[in-house]
């Protein structure tokens, strides 16, 4: 993308499916997104499969995708012994670690309290400098939570500065369970933006489809120059425990972008083959 990164995501779109997905149809679907162009591919992760069973078979999967184009490749770990699995693919260009500003939901999502999970990202960081990756750091409930935990943009600010301060200079705010209305979006990320434009900032967002445009414009409107998305909307969060906010639909992305006169550099073609194969895939499957 010239001047606006497009991240895809069809890990977050189907790692909370409970039906199997075989590893031949991931491979075909990963494939077609890669001719389309975007900045990066979010396609697996390296977790339990216990937690995640549907990821179970991510290193099957990398090894059957055609890394031919500029898509860079991110895998989602959540420990040292994800991310030192994940490092010994060369074809992995970054890791992606999600750490909340909500204790609760850092619980949840990892087992593990907000210091201890700090402490994986510094050594996580560490692991990526020792083998020429990046490490991209979401931070989920970066507008607020459900749990009554504590949030402020300041709060938030101060978070962002830890996890600078460890040497990570690609940080993503993520709402979660897509409660954030589009002023405070808009809001928050230029806070973020303006106190650390030094960093790479993205946003990760999940929204019900009918506030999908709506949020892509308030991103846009930030500043925010990195985001992600999936396409027609599918997938989520299987720890937030709500179905009705799925990602954001890329193709409201690609449509906000053009609106807003920012060049979009897709192979349209094969955005049209993936568009169709994304619909028969999570309509068997989900």
């Amino acid at each position: 993308m010239d001047g606006f990164k497009i991240i895809e995501c069809p890990r977050d779109a189907m790692q909370g499916i409970s039906a199997w997905i075989p590893t031949e149809e991931k491979i075909e679907y990963l494939n077609l997104l890669l001719e389309v162009g975007f900045d990066t591919l979010d396609f697996g992760s390296f977790v339990s499969p216990r937690a995640i069973p549907q990821m179970r078979d991510t290193a099957e999967v990398l090894a059957g995708l055609n890394k031919t184009g500029k898509t860079r490749f991110l895998a989602i770990v959540v420990n040292e012994r994800g991310a030192e699995q994940a490092i010994t693919f060369e074809s992995i260009d970054q890791l992606g670690y999600p750490l909340s500003i909500s204790e609760i939901f850092q619980q949840r999502n990892s087992k593990k309290s907000i210091p201890e999970s700090l402490n994986e990202v510094e050594q996580i960081q560490k692991i990526c400098n020792q083998n020429n990756k990046e490490l991209v750091v979401y931070i989920s409930m970066g507008f607020g939570n459900p749990y009554g935990d504590t949030f402020s943009t300041d709060h938030l600010l101060e978070f962002v500065k830890i996890v600078k301060a460890l040497g990570v200079s690609i940080i993503s705010i993520s709402d979660t369970v897509g409660i954030a209305e589009s002023e405070q979006i808009t809001s928050v990320l230029k806070s973020v933006v303006e106190h650390n434009n030094d960093i790479e900032i993205g946003a990760h967002l999940h929204s019900s489809p009918q506030n999908a445009e709506a949020r892509v414009k308030a991103v846009i409107d930030s500043g925010v120059r990195r985001m992600d998305g999936a396409l027609g909307g599918f997938g989520g969060c299987p720890f937030a425990e709500d179905k009705l906010t799925g990602n954001i639909p890329t193709e409201a992305i690609l449509s906000g972008l053009r609106k807003h006169g920012i060049e979009v550099d897709v192979d349209n073609t094969a955005l049209s083959r993936a568009i169709k194969k994304s619909n028969y895939l999570f309509s068997r499957y989900s």
